[in-house]
């Protein structure tokens, strides 16, 4: 019991701060980038309305199956707080980790430990889906969030081979695991025009993985400073 109440509170603390200081970032980098791209999501939905008017029953009826958060203070609090349980989640996978593995970990231990946590959740995914702003073109969900899931979890089989097996035939097996999502290949999205211009497309892909790195590797050392502190006290 003791060591469940310090993979938790640890987990919680380092969530809420990584959770909040996440939010800010994202204030200042990615959410400027989506309100721009939602003006041309805006404006393209517009033109297809005006070329091919719907009924007013077709019309209310894509109004109340599209809600989404008021701008202003509702959606930031949706923002902040979808963080702050995102941050609380991969925590508690990071202080799970420290527990089974039963020994003291340092800080730079825990910024590897976020650092191959950025490898499985983004970096390895991203290179066959990376980010997408609202407007642009995307395959089928279901086909998406398969190979995602797929793709994150034979990217964590693979470096756990290669670094927590030292033999060679790990090594092969390690590094076929880590290749065989790319090699299946990321599902492709329809070709369709989209308003939304490449450059900010770019950018958006840009900040979204440096804001996920900056993530990681706050979680990494957050989680170890938090579990280490917690489980001395309880000691």
């Amino acid at each position: 019991m003791p060591v469940f109440r310090s993979i938790v509170f640890s987990a919680a603390l380092a969530g809420l701060i990584v959770g909040v200081i996440i939010s800010i970032a994202q204030f200042f980098g990615t959410v400027p980038l989506i309100q721009q791209s939602e003006v041309y999501e805006r404006k393209a939905a517009a033109t297809h309305s005006h070329a091919s008017p719907a009924n007013d029953q077709d019309k209310a009826h894509r109004q109340e199956s599209e809600w989404e958060p008021e701008e202003g203070f509702q959606r930031n609090a949706f923002t902040v707080g979808a963080n702050i349980l995102t941050a609380i989640g991969f925590a508690l996978l990071l202080t799970g980790i420290y527990a089974i593995r039963g020994r003291h970990v340092t800080w730079r231990e825990g910024l590897l430990w976020g650092l191959a946590g950025f490898v499985v959740f983004t970096a390895a995914p991203g290179l066959g889906l990376p980010p997408e702003l609202p407007g642009m073109p995307v395959a089928d969900l279901t086909a998406r969030q398969t190979w995602w899931i797929a793709t994150a979890a034979a990217t964590a089989g693979g470096l756990a081979l290669l670094v927590l097996i030292p033999a060679a035939w790990s090594a092969v097996l390690g590094l076929a695991l880590i290749a065989l999502p790319h090699l299946i290949g990321a599902p492709v999205a329809p070709e369709s025009h989209s308003a939304v211009p490449a450059a900010l497309s770019h950018r958006f892909i840009v900040v979204v993985t440096l804001t996920s790195l900056l993530f990681w590797a706050l979680l990494g050392v957050a989680t170890s400073l938090a579990f280490e502190r917690i489980s001395r006290s309880r000691a």
